[in-house]
């Protein structure tokens, strides 16, 4: 069996209590060593076997596979954050299926979270946005198949923007094109670790304080209208709402 396994995004003590119990279990844990906080390997039994697929191919993470799971060991697929969310397991699930070697998959913390909880903020605003775009900037892995960041921001949507901040400058020129440059933007990096930085501004002066802080890698950047201070109050706790939990008051004041 190989469980993959959303690490969450840095702090060791987000990872699930699912995901934990499974580092507990597991012979051999396959682990993104550039992103996944090493930390979280003390969870695993101390004659655990452990690779660090940073240095590895996707042949060589299937063989490691198919040979544990061929001893019949537990495999655990360490991936940091959310699997799901740019962790590219659908190719090792595919080839996981031509071995017939079984899978599941313990969903994790994604940095997107991890990273609003830093900055204390709520991504999804009555009268603001209810809708959050999750997206990066094209570069070397390929084409941004949803649409450029300048197609996505005319949505003025809450944007969520992973794997960029290296191109500070070229994501802020994209997202001018429809943001005004007022627009609140936060950089944070590396959400939840012990050394997390969290970088606040307008899309105006983000560039340059992004690159004062030394920052270009390892962040996630925020943006939109969430972050301002003006938005409507939420219908779920309001007097006058009812609901299938609360029946609401439908008397006016002077009434």
């Amino acid at each position: 069996m190989v469980i993959f396994v959303g690490a969450g995004p840095g702090d060791v003590e987000l990872i699930t209590i699912k995901g934990m119990k499974a580092l507990e279990k597991a012979d051999c844990v396959i682990y993104a060593g550039s992103l996944v906080n090493e930390k979280l390997l003390a969870y695993c039994q101390k004659d655990v076997i452990t690779y660090n697929s940073a240095q590895m191919t996707l042949d060589e993470v299937i063989e490691v596979m198919h040979q544990m799971h061929q001893k019949g060991k537990k495999v655990v697929r360490l991936h940091t954050g959310d699997p799901s969310i740019y962790g590219a397991i659908k190719e090792q699930m595919d080839r996981l299926k031509t071995y017939n070697i079984p899978y599941k998959i313990i969903p994790g913390v994604s940095s997107f979270l991890g990273a609003a909880a830093a900055i204390k903020e709520e991504l999804t605003l009555p009268g603001v946005s209810q809708t959050v775009i999750i997206t990066r900037r094209s570069g070397r892995t390929g084409h941004n198949e949803g649409g450029s960041l300048k197609d996505l921001a005319k949505h003025q949507a809450t944007m969520s923007i992973f794997l960029s901040v290296q191109a500070i400058d070229e994501v802020v020129e994209e997202l001018l094109s429809a943001y005004d440059k007022h627009t609140p933007i936060a950089v944070v990096y590396k959400a939840t670790w012990e050394d997390e930085k969290i970088i606040r501004g307008t899309l105006e002066d983000i560039g340059k304080k992004v690159k004062a802080a030394g920052i270009n890698r390892f962040a996630q950047i925020l943006v939109g209208h969430f972050m301002a201070s003006h938005y409507e109050l939420s219908k779920l706790y309001d007097e006058n709402f009812t609901h299938g939990y609360r029946t609401g008051n439908s008397k006016k004041k002077g009434d």
